[in-house]
Protein backbone atom coordinates (compact mmCIF):
# COMPACT_ATOMS: atom_id res chain seq x y z
CA UNK A 1 0.00 0.00 0.00
CA UNK A 2 1.30 3.46 -0.88
CA UNK A 3 2.20 5.91 1.90
CA UNK A 4 -0.45 8.42 0.78
CA UNK A 5 -3.13 5.68 0.81
CA UNK A 6 -2.06 4.67 4.34
CA UNK A 7 -2.51 8.26 5.53
CA UNK A 8 -5.83 8.60 3.73
CA UNK A 9 -7.01 5.36 5.38
CA UNK A 10 -5.85 6.56 8.82
CA UNK A 11 -7.80 9.83 8.48
CA UNK A 12 -10.90 8.01 7.21
CA UNK A 13 -10.69 5.43 9.99
CA UNK A 14 -10.39 8.21 12.59
CA UNK A 15 -13.17 10.18 10.90
CA UNK A 16 -11.76 13.53 11.96
CA UNK A 17 -8.66 15.59 11.28
CA UNK A 18 -8.06 17.96 14.21
CA UNK A 19 -6.13 21.11 13.34
CA UNK A 20 -4.65 23.89 15.43
CA UNK A 21 -1.80 26.36 15.81
CA UNK A 22 -0.30 27.99 18.86
CA UNK A 23 2.63 30.40 18.88
CA UNK A 24 3.93 28.79 22.08
CA UNK A 25 6.09 25.73 21.48
CA UNK A 26 5.22 23.97 24.74
CA UNK A 27 1.47 24.57 24.29
CA UNK A 28 1.74 23.14 20.75
CA UNK A 29 3.41 20.01 22.10
CA UNK A 30 1.00 19.61 25.05
CA UNK A 31 -2.07 19.93 22.80
CA UNK A 32 -0.59 17.24 20.56
CA UNK A 33 -0.08 14.98 23.60
CA UNK A 34 -3.66 15.59 24.78
CA UNK A 35 -5.11 14.74 21.38
CA UNK A 36 -2.94 11.62 21.24
CA UNK A 37 -4.10 10.58 24.71
CA UNK A 38 -7.69 10.92 23.49
CA UNK A 39 -7.01 8.44 20.68
CA UNK A 40 -6.13 10.79 17.82
CA UNK A 41 -3.56 9.24 15.44
CA UNK A 42 -3.46 11.89 12.68
CA UNK A 43 -3.49 15.65 13.18
CA UNK A 44 -2.75 18.82 11.29
CA UNK A 45 -0.61 21.63 12.66
CA UNK A 46 -1.37 24.90 10.92
CA UNK A 47 1.41 26.89 9.25
CA UNK A 48 0.12 30.17 10.64
CA UNK A 49 2.85 32.23 12.15
CA UNK A 50 6.57 32.90 12.34
CA UNK A 51 6.94 30.29 15.08
CA UNK A 52 5.10 27.54 13.19
CA UNK A 53 8.07 25.81 11.54
CA UNK A 54 10.27 25.84 14.66
CA UNK A 55 7.35 24.59 16.77
CA UNK A 56 6.57 21.85 14.29
CA UNK A 57 10.18 20.66 14.29
CA UNK A 58 9.99 20.30 18.11
CA UNK A 59 6.64 18.53 17.81
CA UNK A 60 8.15 15.99 15.42
CA UNK A 61 10.93 15.32 17.94
CA UNK A 62 8.38 14.85 20.76
CA UNK A 63 6.29 12.58 18.54
CA UNK A 64 9.31 10.45 17.63
CA UNK A 65 10.10 10.02 21.30
CA UNK A 66 6.78 8.77 22.66
CA UNK A 67 4.02 8.79 20.00
CA UNK A 68 5.57 6.91 17.10
CA UNK A 69 2.23 5.94 15.54
CA UNK A 70 1.01 9.55 15.30
CA UNK A 71 0.83 11.03 11.79
CA UNK A 72 1.72 14.72 11.78
CA UNK A 73 0.59 16.87 8.90
CA UNK A 74 0.86 20.56 8.16
CA UNK A 75 -1.92 22.84 6.94
CA UNK A 76 -1.99 26.24 5.21
CA UNK A 77 0.64 25.14 2.70
CA UNK A 78 0.38 27.88 0.07
CA UNK A 79 3.53 27.42 -2.02
CA UNK A 80 6.35 25.02 -2.82
CA UNK A 81 8.68 26.65 -0.27
CA UNK A 82 6.25 25.86 2.55
CA UNK A 83 5.96 22.28 1.30
CA UNK A 84 9.72 21.80 1.07
CA UNK A 85 10.37 23.30 4.52
CA UNK A 86 7.79 21.16 6.29
CA UNK A 87 8.61 17.93 4.47
CA UNK A 88 12.23 18.48 5.47
CA UNK A 89 11.06 19.04 9.07
CA UNK A 90 9.31 15.66 9.03
CA UNK A 91 5.72 16.32 7.94
CA UNK A 92 3.85 13.14 7.05
CA UNK A 93 1.29 14.93 4.89
CA UNK A 94 0.27 18.36 3.59
CA UNK A 95 -3.01 20.28 3.50
CA UNK A 96 -3.77 23.58 1.73
CA UNK A 97 -6.55 26.17 1.96
CA UNK A 98 -6.63 26.15 -1.86
CA UNK A 99 -5.36 24.05 -4.76
CA UNK A 100 -1.62 24.65 -5.33
CA UNK A 101 -0.64 22.97 -8.64
CA UNK A 102 3.13 22.65 -8.05
CA UNK A 103 2.60 21.26 -4.54
CA UNK A 104 0.07 18.77 -5.94
CA UNK A 105 2.49 17.72 -8.70
CA UNK A 106 5.31 17.21 -6.19
CA UNK A 107 3.14 15.22 -3.79
CA UNK A 108 1.60 12.99 -6.46
CA UNK A 109 5.04 12.25 -7.96
CA UNK A 110 6.53 11.41 -4.55
CA UNK A 111 3.62 9.49 -2.96
CA UNK A 112 2.94 12.21 -0.36
CA UNK A 113 -0.63 12.64 0.88
CA UNK A 114 -1.95 16.05 -0.14
CA UNK A 115 -5.42 17.48 0.54
CA UNK A 116 -6.03 20.78 -1.27
CA UNK A 117 -8.85 23.10 -0.27
CA UNK A 118 -11.46 23.43 -3.01
CA UNK A 119 -14.60 25.55 -3.18
CA UNK A 120 -15.78 25.13 -6.78
CA UNK A 121 -16.25 22.26 -9.26
CA UNK A 122 -13.52 23.92 -11.39
CA UNK A 123 -11.00 23.65 -8.53
CA UNK A 124 -12.04 20.07 -7.77
CA UNK A 125 -11.62 19.13 -11.46
CA UNK A 126 -8.16 20.77 -11.53
CA UNK A 127 -7.13 18.82 -8.41
CA UNK A 128 -8.52 15.55 -9.80
CA UNK A 129 -6.73 16.06 -13.12
CA UNK A 130 -3.49 16.62 -11.17
CA UNK A 131 -3.87 13.18 -9.56
CA UNK A 132 -5.23 14.30 -6.18
CA UNK A 133 -7.85 11.99 -4.64
CA UNK A 134 -8.60 13.60 -1.26
CA UNK A 135 -10.33 16.99 -1.33
CA UNK A 136 -10.74 19.39 1.57
CA UNK A 137 -14.01 21.28 1.08
CA UNK A 138 -13.16 24.75 2.34
CA UNK A 139 -14.72 26.76 3.82
CA UNK A 140 -17.25 24.11 4.82
CA UNK A 141 -19.58 26.60 6.52
CA UNK A 142 -19.92 28.60 3.29
CA UNK A 143 -20.43 25.54 1.09
CA UNK A 144 -22.76 23.52 3.32
CA UNK A 145 -23.82 19.89 2.98
CA UNK A 146 -26.07 20.53 -0.04
CA UNK A 147 -23.09 21.56 -2.14
CA UNK A 148 -21.50 18.14 -1.66
CA UNK A 149 -24.78 16.28 -2.18
CA UNK A 150 -25.18 18.10 -5.51
CA UNK A 151 -21.66 17.53 -6.89
CA UNK A 152 -20.68 14.19 -5.38
CA UNK A 153 -21.90 12.04 -8.28
CA UNK A 154 -19.67 13.95 -10.70
CA UNK A 155 -16.59 12.85 -8.70
CA UNK A 156 -17.12 9.16 -7.80
CA UNK A 157 -13.39 8.50 -7.26
CA UNK A 158 -12.72 11.43 -4.91
CA UNK A 159 -12.87 11.54 -1.13
CA UNK A 160 -14.20 14.67 0.56
CA UNK A 161 -13.55 16.25 3.96
CA UNK A 162 -15.13 19.59 4.98
CA UNK A 163 -13.13 22.00 7.13
CA UNK A 164 -14.53 25.15 8.68
CA UNK A 165 -17.89 25.35 10.39
CA UNK A 166 -18.13 21.68 11.34
CA UNK A 167 -19.46 21.51 14.88
CA UNK A 168 -18.73 18.90 17.54
CA UNK A 169 -22.42 17.94 17.74
CA UNK A 170 -23.90 14.69 16.47
CA UNK A 171 -26.28 16.74 14.29
CA UNK A 172 -23.49 18.64 12.50
CA UNK A 173 -21.19 15.64 12.00
CA UNK A 174 -24.06 13.37 10.98
CA UNK A 175 -25.34 15.84 8.35
CA UNK A 176 -21.91 15.93 6.69
CA UNK A 177 -21.56 12.15 6.75
CA UNK A 178 -25.02 11.78 5.22
CA UNK A 179 -23.89 14.12 2.43
CA UNK A 180 -21.02 11.74 1.71
CA UNK A 181 -17.84 12.88 3.46
CA UNK A 182 -15.17 10.41 4.62
CA UNK A 183 -14.00 12.61 7.52
CA UNK A 184 -14.40 16.10 8.98
CA UNK A 185 -11.68 18.67 9.63
CA UNK A 186 -12.11 20.44 12.94
CA UNK A 187 -10.16 23.39 14.32
CA UNK A 188 -11.29 25.91 16.93
CA UNK A 189 -14.58 24.08 17.60
CA UNK A 190 -12.44 21.30 19.08
CA UNK A 191 -9.16 22.94 20.16
CA UNK A 192 -10.40 26.39 21.13
CA UNK A 193 -8.18 29.42 21.76
CA UNK A 194 -9.76 29.66 25.20
CA UNK A 195 -8.68 26.13 26.18
CA UNK A 196 -5.17 26.71 24.82
CA UNK A 197 -4.86 30.03 26.68
CA UNK A 198 -5.99 28.33 29.89
CA UNK A 199 -3.64 25.40 29.13
CA UNK A 200 -6.58 23.14 29.94
CA UNK A 201 -5.17 20.03 28.34
CA UNK A 202 -7.50 17.74 30.30
CA UNK A 203 -10.48 19.46 28.70
CA UNK A 204 -8.92 19.24 25.23
CA UNK A 205 -8.43 15.50 25.72
CA UNK A 206 -12.01 15.11 26.98
CA UNK A 207 -13.44 17.07 24.02
CA UNK A 208 -11.47 14.98 21.53
CA UNK A 209 -12.63 11.73 23.17
CA UNK A 210 -16.24 12.91 22.96
CA UNK A 211 -15.95 13.82 19.28
CA UNK A 212 -14.37 10.44 18.47
CA UNK A 213 -17.31 8.81 20.27
CA UNK A 214 -19.83 10.89 18.27
CA UNK A 215 -18.10 9.93 15.01
CA UNK A 216 -18.13 6.24 15.95
CA UNK A 217 -21.90 6.47 16.60
CA UNK A 218 -22.54 8.40 13.36
CA UNK A 219 -20.61 5.78 11.36
CA UNK A 220 -22.58 2.96 12.97
CA UNK A 221 -25.90 4.66 12.38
Amino acid sequence: MSKSTQISDAIISQGILPLYFNADESVSIEVMKSLYAAGIRALEYTNRGDAALANFTKMVAARNESMKDLLLGVGTIKNMQHATDYLKAGADFLVSPGFVPDVAAHCVANDIFYAPGCMTPTEIIAAENAGVVFIKLFPGNMLGTEFLTTIKDIFPKLKFMPTGGVDTTQESISSWYKAGVVAVGMGSKLVSKKLMEAKDYTMIEKAAKEVLQVIAEVKKG
